[in-house]
């Protein structure tokens, strides 16, 4: 697929870095004046994907983690990809209240929000290569016609 801009980041997995990467991502969505709801759907979709990244791919390790957003016309994709330890059931991973880490703080709402924020999610994984997330949005809202 042809899109009209992209960019790529990668940053270490340090929980410091989701700050950094959920900044740049929404500097470059900027170029499709988005509202504010938007941007922030965005970023914390972004969030959640990048601490995945950080608390389960690498197991406390710091690795890569490569973020990668594209734009066509109004759509938005952000990839987000690791090279961890990869998900061995993704369909129970994505389930609300799933968690791998039950004695911390995690409360296993990572994929619910990315699906709750963005247009569509996709996840594929495979145990020991690693995971990768996609995730898109349209960007700009229709007027209904009882704003005008």
């Amino acid at each position: 697929m042809e899109y009209e801009n992209r960019m790529k980041l990668e940053f270490d997995s340090r929980s410091a870095n989701e700050s950094f990467a959920r900044v740049a991502v929404a500097a470059f969505l900027s170029q499709l004046n988005p509202t504010l709801e938007e941007v922030a759907d965005v970023k914390t979709a972004l969030s959640e994907a990048v601490t995945n990244c950080v608390v389960h791919a690498y197991e406390g390790k710091v690795e890569k983690i490569l973020v990668e957003c594209m734009i066509k016309g109004q759509e938005l994709t952000i990839l987000v990809e690791d090279r961890g330890c990869g998900i061995a059931d993704v369909h129970q991973a994505m389930e609300p209240l799933f968690t791998t880490k039950p004695d911390s703080e995690r409360c296993g709402m990572g994929f619910a929000f990315m699906e709750a924020f963005m247009d569509s999610l996709e996840v594929e994984s495979r145990p020991g290569e690693g995971t990768r997330v996609t995730m898109k949005k349209k960007i700009g809202r229709t007027i209904n016609k009882f704003e005008q």
